[in-house]
């Protein structure tokens, strides 16, 4: 299995921000120490063409231009620096790269992404490009794939990237996520599984069963994208569904299990955690590529 990281992309953000970047060059760390470090690969960035495949000009131009208004720079909650250009070129780039390699090899990682909040012409949510939604659009235009299921398991509803697809049956749209976390005003997914407040291990895992069956059958894919947010974790400070690092251990499995039944490859992405144990988010997001990997194996 192949694995793709751009943790040496670091935004420099003030003192004090509560998203937490050093996550990603730790998850890289814990890679290292074992035998998936071997597999970790520095990703391409995402070049112009890619991103307007599921981004409008303007706002691309905005973005990479440094002219975004200290409106949309509040709404994505992160400075404009060139850094952030970069990064969110290469997170993209990440995910592009993880679908490609899932079409061979049967699984692969970015050890970031899932920025499933920026819209075509916008960006919110700590999100200014929609890696998945670049990743599967772009495919598409190579002709890899005719149809991209999105299984989105971040505790937030990944409402750009229903946006984006809303009119587009080629990809499906499946998000499970918190009835009263944001977005605070939901997008239509082709798929929503709302959940209530402490839903805990349990329940989430019935309806995750119940709404991944449904999805495969409707959604006639040839490659899954998941965002594996570690986010549902009960000392997440930004979730709210009270799942332990068992249950989301579980749910990774059961993903990987529904799409291995049907032969489906799956690009993985880490999405949202912000837990609050920064070593927690990333014992979460280890765990996703560990079980990733077992399955790319068997």
């Amino acid at each position: 299995m192949r694995i793709f990281y751009s943790d040496h992309y670091v935004l420099p953000l003030p003192r004090g921000h509560r998203f937490p970047m050093g996550k990603y060059a730790r998850l890289r760390a814990r890679m290292l120490e074992g035998e998936l470090g071997t597999r970790c690969h520095a990703a391409p960035a995402a070049h112009d063409g890619e991103i307007e495949l599921a981004h409008c000009a303007a706002y691309r131009e905005r973005v990479v231009g440094g002219r975004l208004s200290a409106l949309e720079q509040r709404a994505i909650g992160f400075p404009w620096t060139p850094h952030l250009v970069e990064r969110s070129r290469r997170t993209s780039g990440a995910t592009i790269a993880a679908a490609r390699a899932a079409l061979q090899d049967g699984t692969a990682a970015n050890l970031a992404g899932g920025t499933h909040h920026a819209f075509r012409d916008r960006g919110e949510g700590f999100c200014v490009f929609n890696d998945s939604a670049i990743a599967a659009r772009t495919l598409q235009a190579e002709g890899l794939v005719d149809r991209v299921l999105v299984i989105d398991c971040d505790v937030h509803q990944g409402n750009g990237t229903a946006s984006i697809f809303r009119h587009d049956p080629s990809v499906f749209t499946f998000s499970i996520h918190g009835a009263n976390n944001f977005p605070f005003r939901k997008e239509a997914s082709d798929l929503d599984l709302e959940l209530p407040d402490a839903t805990g291990d349990g329940a989430y895992l019935e309806a995750l069963a119940g709404g991944l069956a449904t999805a495969l059958a409707r959604a006639g894919a040839d490659l899954a994208l998941y965002l594996a947010g570690a986010d549902p974790y009960y000392d997440d400070y930004l979730g709210r569904l009270a799942l332990t690092k068992q249950g989301l251990l579980s749910r990774d499995r059961l993903v990987f299990e529904a799409c291995a039944k049907v032969n489906l490859p799956v690009a993985v992405t880490m999405a949202g955690g912000y837990a609050r144990d920064i070593d927690d988010t990333v014992d979460i997001h280890c765990h996703t590529i560990e079980t990733a990997a077992w399955f790319c194996q068997t």
